[in-house]
């Protein structure tokens, strides 16, 4: 398959990116960059850097710096470190951008590969609802739309409602979810099941010297975070697992149904079920053990 990563690199998203690399049903063609887990200029940087790292010969599309309505934006570097890579103080400047911003990379290449194209989305939603408002017809050029995003059964991640990358732009997210792309939503309802243990990493460093060791190296941070917050021997695989629910679908099961984003309020960034919007599937159950061991496998297969 034909696919998009659109990212805010953060440590999960570049386990997810190595991944996609890796998996031989996927044909990365692209990356798109947001604000996040870093600024959009740290975000693109780090982007084309991973994709140095791992000889991916792809292009990355800069995108949006700033949420929908001026909705308030920290960087997660408290998270995901100061650059976005853990404890990395400087990440190299490799290659430039794209010409094209990223909504218009969007809408050409869902133009190009008329309902082939699979966008996995990593990171908050302004690009993709950036796309929507800019093609009225990305909704039906687009094949599918893979969201590693919100909470439907289970409490949030930033908040005690909501998921963060749901949260960083709820109206964004909420335009998204009201467009009737054919979405799949991967939220935290699976990802808290996928935990990835520092013997995970080691294993990982010790099979793929390069690759590996460098996600070793940057798990470190993450780690760390996890077990201050959560009290948890391991870090979620989060990320990732949107690109297996795109690669492995058998691995999960979903439930359909109609989703709005609350804007405002204490339960800002809820993703909430709503019979009256279009259906999106929402991975309810996942195969936590496959998904880890196909992980690892293909990752520990890399230089």
């Amino acid at each position: 398959m034909k696919m998009i990563i659109d990212t805010d690199p953060g440590v999960d998203d570049a386990i997810a990116i190595a991944l996609a690399h890796a998996l031989p049903e996927i044909d990365l063609i692209g990356l798109t960059t947001v604000f996040g887990n870093t600024r959009v200029d740290q975000s693109s940087r780090n982007a084309r850097f991973l994709l140095d790292m791992l000889g991916a010969d792809a292009p990355v599309s800069e995108g949006a710096a700033k949420p929908w309505n001026d909705y308030p934006f920290e960087p997660s570097a408290w998270v995901h470190g100061p650059e976005g890579l853990g404890d990395l103080a400087e990440v190299p400047q490799i290659g430039t951008n794209h010409t094209l911003p990223a909504a218009e990379f969007l809408v050409e290449m869902a133009r190009q590969h008329k309902g082939e194209l699979v966008v996995c989305a990593i990171a908050p939603l302004t690009n993709i609802a950036d796309a929507l408002k800019l093609d009225p017809g990305f909704a039906e050029n687009l094949g599918k739309l893979v969201i590693m995003g919100g909470n439907l059964h289970c409490p949030g991640n930033i908040t005690p409602h909501a998921e963060a990358n749901i949260y960083h732009d709820p109206a964004a997210a909420d335009a998204v979810f009201a467009s009737g792309l054919n979405t799949v939503m991967v939220g935290l309802d699976v990802t808290l099941q996928t935990l990835l243990t520092p013997a995970d990493f080691t294993a990982l460093a010790a099979a793929s010297k390069k690759t590996g060791g460098f996600i070793q190296r940057i798990s470190e941070f993450y780690l760390k975070f996890y077990k201050e917050i959560a009290d948890l021997d391991g870090c979620p695989m989060h990320d990732a697992a949107a690109v297996l629910a795109c690669s492995h679908p058998q691995f999960f099961g979903c439930e359909d149904t109609g989703l709005r984003v609350i804007c405002d309020g204490e339960e800002v960034g809820n993703t909430a079920a709503d019979a009256s919007r279009p259906t999106v599937s929402v991975a309810t159950q996942i195969d936590a053990t496959a998904s880890l061991d196909v992980m690892q496998s293909h990752i520990a297969a890399l230089p």
